[in-house]
């Protein structure tokens, strides 16, 4: 406050400078006043100092006067019944001493507004607030019942939030807390994402050459192809490996409409294989329906891909789709489905051979990868959105199903060998 204040300029300089009505600045001081001494001992300023008859209450004083006339202890110290004046200024707007002429002069109690002080009241007092359970122990018990299970299976903490919004009183984010407090009996290290990635090396960009190939199928063409085409269905296509070595690999397909993800168990990763699985589509769906559902396909630049004509056209020559190539180490262009492998190598992890598994192994884990629950889809499943959006004859025909959200499995166990 600049200068003491009366209540009228209070008021107005509260509303003009910092926007608070003065009912508000008023709690704020009072509450959070200081109270100082800031008294002479040898004035007495009792309010009862004209009628006080009070005698001998200074031990070993031989005074017979008042009390109030004795010079040797000041009778505030000595006296229970000692009320001081108070001052005017501090029973009513501004309650406080700040800016005060009189004040080295007063002899009544002084009362202070520190801001530095009153701020770190307020931040206790709201670190205070927040901390502890709000849960009873019957809750957290039952909480822990329903999902460290399912945790233990490798499931999410958004999927279990979705699928057991009803059954849980906190917030996805209490939760993470409490996992984080060892309040559950899941722990952190149960959580995959949870786990900290030492930071990875930044790759020198290299100059980026159109080959053959990607002529007219470039990112850029792909982005001036939406626009000309916005409702157009995208579907994002990779590769995911088990080892260095070659044999088996999956031919992963996701549409970004709905997130749902397609794995093909491929016998090697060659032009050939992905271009079988493209003829076994068309064949089983028909070219029309092909069409309609894979109109946009974008990829990286694999070997495995760079035979756009084969992908784009029957054997007949008859147009199926339309391929496009994203730039050089640009894997965030298809970040739909980097991200969706994720949830590939929490079952079968990097490293893992993928020979001892067979198509009916992959299909099992698509199923259960498309059942999970997404924040991102608002508590959807891919799987539902896909029944919606997608031909009931795609699922028929790969054998795609989906899986109770309480029986889904995301670890090694679901198909381990």
């Amino acid at each position: 406050m600049q200068g003491f204040l009366s209540s009228g300029t209070l008021g107005f300089h509260c509303t003009k400078n910092i926007g608070k009505n003065k009912s508000t600045i008023s709690k704020e001081i009072r509450r959070h006043r200081i109270a100082e001494s800031g008294y002479n001992p040898n004035i007495n300023d009792c309010v009862h100092k004209k009628q006080c008859q009070k005698r001998n209450l200074c031990s070993d004083c031989n005074n017979q006067k008042k009390c109030s006339m004795c010079k040797l202890q000041d009778c505030r110290k000595v006296c229970n019944e000692y009320i001081s004046y108070l001052c005017r200024k501090t029973s009513r707007a501004p309650y406080v001493c700040n800016g005060c002429n009189c004040i080295y002069e007063c002899q009544k109690p002084h009362f202070f507004y520190r801001a530095n002080v009153s701020n770190d009241i307020y931040l206790s007092l709201l670190k205070n607030s927040r901390t502890g359970i709000n849960l009873s122990r019957q809750q957290l018990f039952e909480l822990d019942c329903l999902i460290t299970p399912l945790i233990k299976q490798g499931q999410s903490i958004a999927h279990i939030y979705a699928t057991h919004k009803e059954k849980i009183p906190c917030s996805m984010r209490t939760l993470y807390n409490y996992i984080d407090q060892g309040i559950f009996t899941a722990r952190n290290i149960d959580l995959p994402k949870k786990v900290k990635y030492k930071p990875r090396k930044k790759r020198k960009q290299e100059s980026t050459v159109d080959y053959i190939y990607r002529a007219g199928r470039t990112y850029k063409d792909f982005e001036r192809y939406l626009l000309e085409y916005p409702e157009a269905n995208v579907v994002e296509m990779d590769t995911v490996h088990g080892t260095k070595k070659d044999g088996k690999v999956m031919l992963t397909m996701l549409f970004r409409n709905c997130n749902f993800m397609l794995i093909f168990l491929l016998p090697e990763c060659t032009k050939d294989s992905v271009t079988k699985i493209f003829n076994d589509l068309t064949e089983s769906l028909g070219v029309e329906k092909f069409k309609a559902l894979f109109p946009v396909i974008l990829t990286d630049n694999g070997p495995e891909f760079k035979g756009p004509e084969e992908l784009e056209k029957t054997s007949d020559g008859i147009e199926r789709t339309k391929v496009f190539y994203c730039d050089p180490l640009a894997s965030w262009q298809k970040a739909k489905l980097e991200k969706n492998h994720e949830y590939i190598r929490k079952i079968i992890p990097q490293g893992v051979s993928l020979e001892q598994y067979t198509q009916k192994d992959i299909t099992l884990m698509t199923n259960h990868i498309n059942s999970t629950a997404r924040a991102s889809l608002n508590g959807r499943s891919p799987f539902e959105l896909a029944q919606l959006l997608l031909d009931k004859k795609l699922l028929d025909i790969l054998h795609l199903e989906a899986v109770e959200s309480d029986k889904i499995i995301l670890k090694p166990s679901l198909i381990k060998r």
